[in-house]
């Protein structure tokens, strides 16, 4: 009887064993953990807009979940489905975010007027008005008018359909071709006016309004008072004043 000594598998060989265990053991957590992806899309899927769908924040778990599972290392099953299940619920809530036209401050306090409505409605048995409602909220008549107001719910419309030529929202704030010749005339007459100031008033109009320098800098720069500074922009301002006006 012959007797053949068992041949270690070379480097390459073992690693590429290895990463097929690996990757048979992530497919494996994978399938065993899709119902509770399939579960979380299903919980927050009241809370998508009309964009979004079931299938889209599957899609986002599945991604999540395979991340958990190539990732994760450790031995307890324990372990991993809690750290699955975090990482899983919030990439859904990360794409519900990401698609929705609602502010995180509008949202969160629709949902605190929310929870604070569903709480007298269980206890009284009706809806509650407003001064019941500011009582649980803690707040006077008028903030709970104004919470009320600012966690109303946003509504997306098309463009085509609330559009008006007469309507002042679609105004543009861009000034008229009228505006903009009167500003092009108006700069010229100011260069012109500039231009003709003595040598050490164009310096201190250039060192105060071009190079944003304070008094104290330009005195030391003409090497005079800061008083004197004063005297000398105030003059050049005077005459551009006069030149402007003629």
């Amino acid at each position: 009887m012959m007797y053949y000594a068992p041949v270690p598998l070379s480097r390459h060989a073992g690693m590429r064993a290895e990463r097929s265990y690996r990757g048979d053991e992530v497919a494996d957590r994978v399938t065993r953990f899709l119902p509770m992806v399939r579960r979380l899309a299903w919980h927050l899927s009241g809370s998508a807009s009309g964009a979004l769908d079931v299938d889209d924040l599957m899609q986002a778990g599945l991604v999540a979940l395979t991340e958990c599972a190539q990732k994760h290392g450790g031995p307890t099953e324990d372990g991993f489905a809690a750290y699955a299940k975090l990482r899983v619920r919030g990439a859904m809530v990360d794409l519900l975010r990401s698609c929705s036209a609602e502010p995180r401050g509008q949202r969160m306090r629709r949902l605190r007027l929310e929870k604070a409505v569903a709480g007298l409605r269980a206890q009284l048995g009706r809806e509650p008005d407003l001064a019941e409602l500011a009582g649980a909220l803690g707040l006077s008549a008028e903030e709970a008018q104004q919470l009320r107001d600012e966690a109303g719910p946003i509504t997306v419309g098309s463009i085509d359909e609330c559009y008006s030529d007469a309507d002042t929202r679609f105004a543009a704030d861009d000034a008229t071709a009228e505006q903009v010749l009167l500003a092009q005339e108006d700069r010229s007459r100011l260069v012109t006016a500039i231009a003709d100031l003595p040598e050490r008033l164009q310096l201190v109009i250039k060192l105060y309004f071009v190079e944003e320098m304070n008094l104290a800098e330009i005195a030391a720069v003409l090497e005079v008072s800061v008083p004197r500074v004063h005297q000398l922009k105030a003059s050049a301002l005077k005459q551009l004043r006069s030149a402007l006006r003629e």
